[in-house]
């Protein structure tokens, strides 16, 4: 609980502090709440498409 009040404090703080942005996207409000969002999903949609090729059957310990 603690986490998302400090989350949305940081959003929050945006409205507040003038950020200099370097490129056009990452001046967009909350862009750094976003994109750290957006990569964890892909990181876990990534694991999740390399453990379709990388999984080892269930009897490759079992055998003799």
């Amino acid at each position: 609980m603690l986490f998302v009040l400090v989350l949305a404090a940081t959003v929050t703080a945006g409205f507040f502090v003038h950020g200099h942005a370097y490129f056009w996207l990452d001046g967009i409000f909350a862009f750094n709440a976003w994109y750290g969002f957006a990569t964890c999903v892909a990181m876990i949609l990534l694991a999740k498409a390399l453990a379709v090729f990388l999984k080892r059957s269930d009897t490759y310990c079992d055998r003799d």
